[in-house]
Parts: structure tokens; sequence; C-alpha cells
């Protein structure tokens, strides 16, 4: 079964442009290195009547979105090389003066595959 690294961040909606210029890049990148897929998703339909909103559970203001992040891998094994790699790619070391996103406000964590249909 795969393995998938996920993600949840709030990005403010004047600065969707950047967030995406840089998940593209992210994107690639991971791809370059092994990953079997790369999705970065922004909040589309988020007043749910079920269950908790992401936009309440990350506590967003109005001028702010969410954005929802995988990345698949064969394994944990493989996705620990392929992070190491990424991680060490030059394209990864450059951070942009003014982020897009606060890095504080976002949850990940990696998840083992129970069920893939």
């Amino acid at each position: 079964m795969s393995y998938v690294d996920g993600f949840v961040l709030v990005v403010p909606k004047k600065k969707i442009e950047a967030y995406t210029k840089i998940a593209r890049l992210a994107g690639r990148v991971w791809r370059e290195h092994g990953a079997l897929d790369y999705r970065e998703c922004m909040g589309d339909d988020l007043k749910v009547k079920y269950g908790m909103p992401f936009t309440k559970l990350a506590k967003t203001k109005p001028s702010e979105t969410v954005v929802f992040s995988f990345i698949v891998y064969r394994s944990r094994a493989h996705r620990d090389k392929v992070n190491a790699k990424v991680m060490a790619d030059p394209r990864m070391q450059k951070q942009p003066p003014d982020m897009p996103f606060d890095p504080r406000r976002m949850a990940c964590g990696g998840f083992r595959t129970i069920v893939a249909a």
C-alpha cells in the first residue's frame, strides 16, 4: 500500500497566485525525485452542513482560504528517500522573501494507506 504526506494550511486570498507559483515548483521537484503524485487543492465548497468545516478547524478569517495538499509515495521508506532528495535540492533552498502563508498554521503528517479503492 502507498504512503501519503498530507497538509492543511491557510493561505490569504490575495496571496493565492504567489502560493500557486511555489506549489508548481514544489510539485515538479517532488515528482522529479520520485513522488508518485503531488496535489495542491484550494478550498472550494467549505460551507458543509455536517462535520467540522476546514475553515473552522483552521480558524480562517474571511480574507483567507484553506489548501489541502498531499504527496503520494510507494511506502514510508520511499517517502523518506524522496524527501531527503527534495530537501537537498537547491531549488528548495530558495525561500521567497514574503512567504504566502504562515507555516505555524500548517498541519501535516504522514499517513499509511489502509484503503485504496
